[in-house]
């Protein structure tokens, strides 16, 4: 299950904001070694990292129990951030539409990737001048995603997208639909808006520990300007 964005969050270094990520995907507070072997990090920088983080008060540490010789050793888990007044009203919002659309549709989650397309469609158009006519559309819709809070990871070319944070991760437990049929169609209409083919886009919520998946095929990016 992909995690929360936190609100308010200090800009970090890129590393350190991927080690939070990590512990905040884990189902457990854990080890220098659980989080090094989770990250594929060394020890040492794994450690440097969340001391760090412990130090800006974004992660919580604490002992283990003892066991045998030797001093027990820490364990590592993020602080949860109080969301804002105006992140609560929205959240409430957004999960006011949800049950809405639920209730009333007779198609929901089609309504709701309606919805999203022309959402999708809206955003990536107020957006066309922030990004270099170069860029390929799946570049910019993996940028559109980050900056709404979903911290996507994409290895390379490959199709498959890690959806790593929800920013309506409540919201889509009760309504799994509605709001991932919005997320859905906010891409295809981002991928349209950019002049490419969203035919074959598809997302599995809730597919991985830690994830929703977002599959962006090949013709989806054919269209790159």
């Amino acid at each position: 299950m992909p995690a929360t964005p936190r609100a308010a969050t200090p800009a970090l270094p890129r590393a350190r904001a991927a080690l939070l990520r990590t512990l905040e995907t884990l189902p457990h507070p854990a080890t220098l070694a659980e989080v090094a072997a989770a990250t594929g990090l060394h020890p040492n920088t794994v450690r440097e990292h969340a001391e760090a983080l412990a130090r800006d008060g974004l992660v919580r540490r604490s002992r283990t129990e003892p066991s045998g010789r030797g001093r027990p050793a820490w364990r590592y888990e993020p602080v949860a951030a109080s969301p804002d007044a105006e992140t609560t009203e929205y959240l409430g919002l957004a999960g006011s539409l949800a049950a809405f659309i639920s209730r009333t549709s007779d198609s929901p989650r089609e309504d709701a990737i309606a919805a999203g397309a022309e959402w999708g469609h809206t955003l990536a158009r107020g957006r066309d001048n922030e990004a270099p006519g170069e860029a390929s559309a799946r570049t910019r819709v993996l940028t559109l995603l980050d900056d709404l809070g979903f911290a996507p990871e994409a290895e390379g070319s490959h199709s498959t997208v890690r959806l790593t944070r929800c920013p309506l991760l409540e919201t889509a437990e009760q309504y799994p639909d509605v709001v991932c049929g919005v997320h859905l169609g906010l891409v295809r209409g981002a991928l349209q808006e950019y002049g490419a083919d969203a035919t074959g886009t598809e997302l599995v919520a809730f597919a991985e520990p830690g994830a929703c998946l977002l599959d962006l095929p090949a013709t989806a990016s054919d269209g790159d300007r």
